[in-house]
């Protein structure tokens, strides 16, 4: 039985949800309007739904044969995942159909109708309009139910963790600093400035500041996400990750134990509270 990180493994879960919610709004915006912008709209999404399913079957892939199977309950986010390898494969069906339907002007054969004569042009076009919308709406539908079990997976796995906790990764047991500052950025969130010095400042969402000390410990121990994509001198989000999440709803802030500043004791059991 193979051992992975559960926690790093429910937040790619949500990212892939999250992922699949844009492209479901990004159908829904399309125009069933027939011709070649058509096309040129359907095929990168196309593209797009592929390698969200690819992801969905490396995430489906990790989990099988991993420590996760053991736990109670498992076989239900495991089945849901498989479901929206199903879901999003039938939405790249649906708009591939939607390609096949949609007319393009091109040469007839030989004797046929010119390829510029009005009245075909307008029949052909309205003929595929209603099948163009049919297929973009049932690809819609596929593409939020692929968002819903993705998150319904990733929530299944947290809720698996904190109710047995015995199946438990071991996680950093925080002081009362630390464990102030994960629950001050779940809260509200923070963003993480760099001055040009070189001095970088953490900021909550209440608008109050976050030592660097407990917050060096958090970003060590991955329970916070930093968005490094965007530049620290106009502000990174910074998150919670699952793990973080999951140290949140497990341990309850205790007395700060007599190491030194910042430093986490070795991490407790699973399932183990500081009290």
């Amino acid at each position: 039985m193979r051992q992975i990180d559960l926690p790093a493994q429910i937040d790619h879960l949500r990212k892939l949800g999250a992922d699949f919610a844009a492209l479901h709004t990004t159908v829904t915006t399309l125009n069933a309007q027939p011709g070649n912008e058509m096309l040129q709209q359907l095929g990168p999404k196309i593209l797009a739904i592929h390698e969200l399913v690819g992801r969905a079957l490396v995430r489906l892939s990790v989990l099988d044969g991993s420590q996760y199977t053991a736990v109670p309950g498992s076989r239900s986010s495991l089945e849901t995942l498989s479901e929206v390898i199903a879901s999003g494969s039938l939405a790249a069906s649906q708009l591939a159909r939607a390609v096949a339907d949609n007319p393009l002007e091109a040469a007839a054969f030989a004797g046929g109708p010119p390829v510029d004569d009005a009245a075909v042009h307008q029949a052909r076009h309205v003929e595929a309009r209603p099948l163009l919308a049919e297929s973009l709406t049932t690809a819609a539908h596929h593409l939020d139910l692929c968002a819903t079990c993705c998150q319904y997976t990733a929530a299944g796995i947290a809720r698996d963790l904190k109710d047995h906790p015995e199946h438990r990764p071991s996680l950093p047991q925080l002081t009362n600093a630390q464990y102030t500052a994960l629950d001050k950025i779940a809260q509200g969130g923070a963003r993480r400035y760099e001055r040009r010095g070189g001095s970088r400042s953490v900021m909550a969402g209440d608008g109050s500041s976050i030592h660097a000390t407990p917050f060096a410990v958090l970003e060590k121990h991955r329970l916070i996400r930093i968005d490094t994509q965007h530049s620290a001198i106009t502000g990174q989000d910074v998150t919670v990750t699952a793990a973080g999440k999951l140290v949140l709803d497990t341990q309850r802030p205790g007395p700060t134990p007599s190491a030194s500043p910042g430093k986490v004791p070795a991490p407790s059991k699973p399932g183990g509270r500081h009290r």
